[in-house]
């Protein structure tokens, strides 16, 4: 009978426990990358990625900078045209896949080809997806290194220069991927300026925590990474049936023990969603591709985490994500429904009392990921968008709410692509040109 007892109390106390982390799990979060982006700019000297040096013509590795592109007439010879006048590089190619064009595309691009000598596009005849066409194109890529350039956009002049000096030290010969440091482009509109914020505080934020803890990283930016080509061959290229492949990448390089690097000096600059539905689209694509990572690798991690131990913090963070995803939406619908129960019986204490229990605990939330916006508008491009810290985390507690609602939405496409029912193929969103 005690041991029945002691049983109860025991799984009770489990329960809770876990329970309490969940609620938790966002401002823990936040404080976690708000230590760890700090940890990287005093612990891994960021300052030392500004030391970059010039590299003469003769002793420029060769690159490719590979553009997958489908129907993409609107901006393609603006993006083309810069990298040819504006790159301060001079061994290099751009390599254009036509990945199923049906608008102008191609006529576009050869045009261009009598302009510029070492511009080459190849033709894919049905469109499969980035990850199918990058594929074709990294056998057919002179360079030993591919930068992934989306056709939105454009990287800083400086560039591949930058890119270089994470590659030719002799400590960088485990180096996979290097990553850069993403701004936005198109900021007309309040969606636009919005995810600037989202993009230093949230992305650039982990990124650097991730490097500076274990040398891991959760995703590459797929507009803009240079990989090594050799480990791009090591990993049998890119996943084609997965929704995200800068996601699935990132993690098959780190499990063969490749060092993926973040480079926060290196900027580049692209276009992003100006309208809810064209965000929801792509965070729904975003959480699928993490999901399908998520099931991919959760044997791996669960029968071999000392094998896996560098990336362990990054599954478990994944883990805690999902579930709090579901449990966040769960107690979110419980809680509107108690909020309506109280209200129709007249129960006006516990009605008032659950609104000031679910403040306070938003306030929480809003303390943390002003701690987190701080640490990373702060080391973001030397404080120069430190303007947007008043309005940075209502975009947070925006954020936090349609991450889960991405995550439950696209589960279960998540575990169809597992079982071999997904799909790598895409549709490029509406297109703006570059603001001069």
């Amino acid at each position: 009978m005690i041991d029945h007892v002691f049983d109860a109390t025991t799984g009770a106390t489990i329960l809770n426990i876990f329970l309490l982390i969940l609620c938790l799990y966002p401002v823990m979060g936040s404080f976690f990358w708000f230590c760890g982006s700090l940890s990287y700019r005093w612990l891994r000297s960021e300052k030392a990625d500004s030391n970059w040096k010039v590299l003469p013509p003769e002793k420029q590795p060769m690159v490719t900078i590979m553009i997958p592109a489908h129907n993409e007439e609107i901006m393609i010879a603006d993006t083309i045209n810069y990298l040819f006048k504006e790159l301060n590089y001079q061994n290099f190619e751009v390599l254009l896949m036509d990945d199923g064009s049906t608008d102008k595309t191609a006529e576009i691009v050869t045009e261009l080809e009598e302009i510029y000598p070492r511009l080459r596009m190849i033709h894919i005849v049905k469109n499969k997806g980035k990850a199918h066409a990058f594929n074709i194109g990294m056998y057919f890529a002179k360079g030993d290194y591919i930068l992934s350039n989306d056709a939105d956009t454009i990287p800083e002049p400086d560039a591949l220069m930058k890119y270089m000096n994470y590659f030719i030290h002799d400590r960088d010969l485990n180096t996979s991927a290097v990553t850069a440091n993403m701004d936005v482009q198109n900021r007309t509109k309040l969606l636009a300026k919005s995810q600037t914020v989202e993009f230093s505080s949230i992305v650039g934020v982990i990124k650097r925590s991730q490097a500076a803890i274990n040398d891991s990283m959760y995703a590459y930016s797929g507009a803009n990474t240079m990989y090594r080509k050799n480990f791009l061959i090591d990993v049998g290229g890119f996943r084609q049936d997965r929704a995200t492949e800068d996601i699935s990448i990132a993690w098959d390089h780190q499990a063969i023990g490749a060092v993926p690097r973040f480079a926060p000096n290196i900027v580049f600059h692209m276009n992003v969603p100006e309208t809810i539905p064209d965000l929801y689209r792509q965070r729904k694509r975003w959480a699928r591709g993490g999901t399908e990572v998520w099931l991919t690798n959760i044997k791996k991690f669960i029968f071999h985490p000392i094998k896996r131990r560098y990336q362990l913090s990054m599954f478990i963070d994944s883990t805690l994500s999902i579930i709090w995803s579901f449990f966040f939406l769960i107690t979110t619908a419980i809680f509107f429904i108690t909020i309506i129960y109280f209200f129709m019986t007249g129960n006006w204490e516990r009605l008032l009392h659950s609104i000031e229990m679910s403040f306070i605990f938003v306030n929480f939330e809003m303390l943390a990921g002003f701690m987190q916006l701080l640490a990373a508008l702060i080391l973001d491009h030397h404080g120069a968008k430190l303007k947007y810290l008043l309005f940075a985390p209502w975009y947070m507690l925006f954020y936090w709410m349609i991450n889960p609602i991405t995550v439950v939405m696209t589960f279960i496409p998540a575990m169809k692509t597992i079982f071999g029912r997904g799909s790598g193929t895409w549709k490029s969103p509406e297109r703006k040109k570059f603001t001069k």
